[in-house]
């Protein structure tokens, strides 16, 4: 069987562990130049350390593949245009960028700093806004390109305390459309994936109630490795026809998500007025309201 990104030069963020780890390897495995960066911080983004991305490199290369590490920071813009340049600089060309880097720092609304909201989008929001705003001045030269952004149900669905990734990921959804949308008069192809996998940022879920515990030890069941398969296909001359979707990856479970549309509308020929859209106006549309779901609630059967 022919290797799917054969020759093709891809960057991954984040790719030191976990998902970005996985979609690097799976990556070379299939043939592709592999840019694997990482700045080696901990789940909430502190400190750095060389080694996550250097250790990914290395077992690319006992594989026979091709890599090169990068340890500069997605959430500020000059840093983040180095990554893209590691990639030219390197293998003199790009074919694809995996936007995977990631932090978490959860607390409940009222208690979030200002701090810890910035912090996150910074990495999640900014970072792949900044990475694919370098790479999308040589995709448009070359006309040809593709993005996989990684979103997630906190921001479709919601969970609890996490308001400043589920506005991150939310906005990644606008970003990836965007790019789709401006972009695809120059074969330039832009998805976001939601993984459901157990990771190290997953692992700051708290475990204090036994739902709580019941509900990770789900998770646990669901490997990181089960996510790189989509975004290698979404990266592959294959998925040529795909562009601006939402995809999951659970277990063996692929699903295409939905995006925003009209569920219902109410007419009045006269106008509204405060008064009859709490008279006529809401009641109508009340019984198409969503519930406040979380991710749990919305995927309860266990992974495939």
């Amino acid at each position: 069987m022919s290797k799917s990104l054969q020759d093709k030069v891809i960057i991954v963020t984040g790719a030191g562990r976990g998902i970005g780890r996985e979609i690097a390897l799976l990556c070379a495995a299939e043939g592709a130049k592999v840019v694997v960066n990482d700045p080696g911080v901990a789940a909430d983004g502190a400190g750095s350390s060389a080694s996550p991305a250097e250790e990914v490199v290395d077992e690319i290369k006992k594989r026979g593949g091709i890599a090169v590490p990068n340890f500069e920071s997605v959430a500020e813009a000059v840093p983040a245009s180095k990554i893209v340049k590691t990639a030219t600089d390197h293998f003199g060309r790009l074919d694809g960028v995996v936007n995977n880097a990631g932090i978490l720092r959860d607390m409940i609304f009222h208690k979030m700093s200002v701090e810890a909201f910035e912090a996150v989008i910074k990495v999640h929001l900014m970072g792949s806004f900044y990475v694919s705003h370098a790479a999308a001045r040589i995709f448009r030269e070359q006309e040809s390109g593709s993005f996989v952004h990684f979103t997630s149900t906190s921001g479709l669905i919601g969970n609890f305390g996490q308001a400043n990734y589920a506005a991150a990921k939310l906005g990644i959804i606008g970003l990836s459309k965007s790019i789709a949308l401006d972009m695809g008069r120059f074969n330039v192809r832009s998805n976001c994936v939601s993984p459901f996998a157990w990771t190290r940022m997953i692992g700051t879920i708290p475990t204090e109630t036994e739902a709580e515990k019941a509900r990770v030890e789900k998770i646990k069941q669901m490997g990181p490795e089960k996510i790189a398969p989509i975004c290698a296909y979404l990266l592959s001359d294959a998925a040529k026809e795909v562009s601006g979707q939402i995809f999951g990856a659970r277990m063996n479970e692929l699903f295409l998500f939905s995006q925003n549309r009209p569920l219902r509308s109410v007419h009045r020929s006269e106008g509204w007025t405060p008064q009859s859209i709490a008279e006529h106006g809401m009641p109508a549309l009340k019984g198409s309201f969503y519930k406040l779901d979380r991710s749990a609630d919305i995927f309860p059967w266990d992974p495939v």
